[in-house]
Parts: C-alpha cells; structure tokens; sequence
C-alpha cells in the first residue's frame, strides 16, 4: 500500500510540473517564451522588465526544485539523496542564473540568443531531475 501511495504522490508531482508548463504563460512573467517561439536569431530581444524577469524566472526555478525534491525524497527516502540535491541545485541555480544575467545584459547587438535560450531552459525546466534520478537510481541499486 505504501509503494502505491509513493506511485501516486509521484505521479501528482510530476503532473503538477506539466500544469506549470501548461500554464506558463499566466502563471510567469517571461517575454521570451513568445520571442523563442518565432525565427529569434536575427531579432533584438524584446523589450522587458528585467526585475520582473529574473524574479519569476528564479520563482519557476524554485518552485520546480521543490517539486523535484518532493519526486526524489518520494522514489529514494534518502536524507543524503535529498542534502545533495539542495546542494546540487543552489550551485546550479547560482551558476546558471548569474550565466543568465550576463547574456541578458550583455547581448545587445550580438548573436547571443542561442546561449540565452539554453541557460534560461535550464532554470525554467525541471531537466536537472532528468538527470538526478536516474543517477541517483543507478548509485543506489548499484551499491545493493
């Protein structure tokens, strides 16, 4: 019985990040989601409030890794798993949110939406889990 409630509490985690994404467009400030969506590597990037922009872009980061947490503390229930994982995520979040910054304000006039798009993908998407788990996986039944 146990095992099927971890099941399910996973499941609503893991659609709880697919309603996130779904509803991006309400739930965050993000002017670039419609500029990527179009030929954006010969555009200037669009006008924007950048506070407003890192504040909910480092809000989607967060919210994900507490849901990305929750899905791992569900699948391991390993307080070492989870201590690494925080760790893991703030030195991501810190390197790749400073990354973002810096393209931001330094890609006028230059052809730098390409690395922009990615760095930005990786604070707003949960991918960092994508590569937890199954490390994670493989560390500990590796070990068995």
């Amino acid at each position: 019985m146990k095992r099927i409630l971890n099941i399910v509490g996973v499941l609503i985690l893991v659609l709880l990040l697919v309603l996130i994404r779904a509803f991006e467009d309400e739930l965050f400030y993000d002017p670039l989601l419609d500029f990527f969506k179009n030929d954006y590597s010969s555009l200037p990037l669009p006008e924007m409030d950048i506070f407003a922009l890192q504040v909910s872009v480092a809000l989607r980061f967060f919210i994900n890794t507490i849901i990305s947490l929750s899905i791992l503390w569900l699948v391991f229930r390993d307080r070492e798993i989870i201590k690494l994982s925080v760790i893991l995520y703030a030195i991501l979040f810190a390197g790749f949110f400073i990354a973002f910054n810096f393209i931001v304000f330094t890609s006028e006039g230059t052809n730098s939406h390409l690395a922009l798009f990615y760095v930005r993908r990786f604070l707003i998407q949960p991918l960092f889990l994508l590569i937890l788990l199954p490390a994670f996986y493989f560390q500990k039944y590796k070990s068995r």
